[in-house]
């Protein structure tokens, strides 16, 4: 079908978005980048499970090798840190540098909404000196932190000294957090003490948004908004030199110059993502991806594509010496996907249970689970292990 248009302007269906957002996120064929230009491109990975950036690239990258990844976090060459959406991302340690500063007011926010009634009449500046000075003596975790700050204000709630903390001071998860073939608490020291390098002190919200539609456009200011955290995004976008579409519901879409728009029928294959997979919460209207019926219950809930779009999700069973991915799909799938979904899951069962029997099942169809479903992550040289829930 040819794209109509809105006026003079080109308008763009569902199925072409998705295809756009899946040739963007690398999806649509796996990619011969390296682990540093995928994270560039990307903007980083959603980060709060350990294991979740890992099977992200497995799912984008030929030839994905965890230990490379592994490596640019123990070289202090990626970081994990709170970024967009007041959440962990692992970021390039240079995009740390930038991302820090345009989204710390999201964090701001977010502290004053959830831990507003027990910062009453606190000076969170010399709380966030005192934090800070505390991490930079060594890496702390968040409750460590937060009961040495009740020790200076024995009044105050520890968690929520250590939110203040949290939201001033730029935080990264120190290794072994996050490394492959390892497990470890999330001890938490300063940016600039890990690093070596202060904050940008000139970061651009208009390069952010360039990026964020290179990654994940074309999009409206509503969907960058959502992804990023931060307000005025209209504003920013109308300032910018950007294609112009629609949407079937005549809502203005942004895009870069030379964003490629892949047509509609592309074969899209199927992918395994992991919960909170960035492709599935970069947009507020996430019909792109998601249908209607599913989009609430897969907050957090590894997924699976068929057709470029969430068809499913999944889990991994283990025993003694095998390990099977079990597919829960929202309805029929043909014998061809039946086929891909087993050939694409051993591929990704070589790399987190190497040298167990491998096996896909594709139980009968289900409903979205109504509270997350975290499948357990095995790394090579660690034993097996739950992802965490949260960080």
């Amino acid at each position: 079908r040819e794209p109509s248009t809105f006026g003079m302007v080109e308008t763009l269906d569902p199925r072409r978005l998705n295809r756009a957002l899946l040739e963007r996120q690398l999806l649509l064929r796996r990619s011969e980048r390296s682990v540093v230009d995928a994270l560039e491109h990307l903007v980083g990975l959603q980060a709060q499970n350990s294991g979740s950036p890992y099977l992200a690239l497995h799912a984008r990258l030929a030839d994905f090798d965890p230990t490379r990844l592994a490596e640019l976090l123990l070289d202090r060459r990626a970081v994990r840190i709170v970024v967009m959406r007041s959440t962990i991302h692992l970021v390039l340690a240079e995009d740390c540098l930038v991302l820090r500063p345009l989204t710390e007011p999201v964090t701001i926010r977010g502290l004053n909404g959830n831990w507003g009634r027990y910062l009453v009449d606190l000076d969170v500046d010399e709380v966030a000196a005192a934090g800070r000075q505390l991490v930079e003596e060594r890496p702390r975790t968040s409750k460590d932190l937060g009961q040495e700050l009740q020790l200076r204000w024995p009044e105050r709630d520890p968690a929520a000294l250590a939110q203040v903390v949290r939201a001033y001071v730029p935080l990264v998860q120190v290794p072994p957090r996050g490394v492959w073939g390892q497990s470890g608490v999330p001890n938490l020291t300063s940016v600039e003490s890990w690093l070596g390098s202060p904050l940008a002190a000139e970061a651009s919200v208009g390069d952010l948004a360039r990026r964020y539609l290179a990654a994940f456009g074309p999009a409206k200011a509503a969907d960058f908004r959502t992804w990023s955290g931060l307000t005025g995004a209209r504003e920013v976008l109308d300032g910018l030199e950007l294609r112009r579409f629609r949407d079937e519901r005549g809502a203005e879409l942004y895009d870069v110059p030379d964003g490629v728009l892949p047509d509609r029928d592309t074969p899209a294959p199927v992918r395994f993502l992991p919960d909170y997979d960035n492709v599935l919460l970069a947009h507020d209207d996430r019909a792109r991806i998601l249908r209607e019926d599913v989009r609430s219950g897969l907050i957090g809930v590894p997924t699976v594509l068929v057709d470029g779009f969430a068809a499913g999700t999944w889990a991994v069973e283990r025993t003694k010496g095998s390990a099977t991915i079990v597919v829960t799909p929202f309805g029929q799938v043909s014998r061809a996907d039946r086929l891909d979904l087993v050939e694409e899951g051993v591929r990704l069962l070589a790399m987190t249970d190497p040298g167990a029997e491998p096996d896909v099942r594709i139980a009968a169809a289900g409903r979205p689970p109504r509270s997350p479903v975290v499948p357990v992550v095995r790394s090579p040289a660690g034993p097996s292990r739950a992802v965490e829930r949260r960080s």
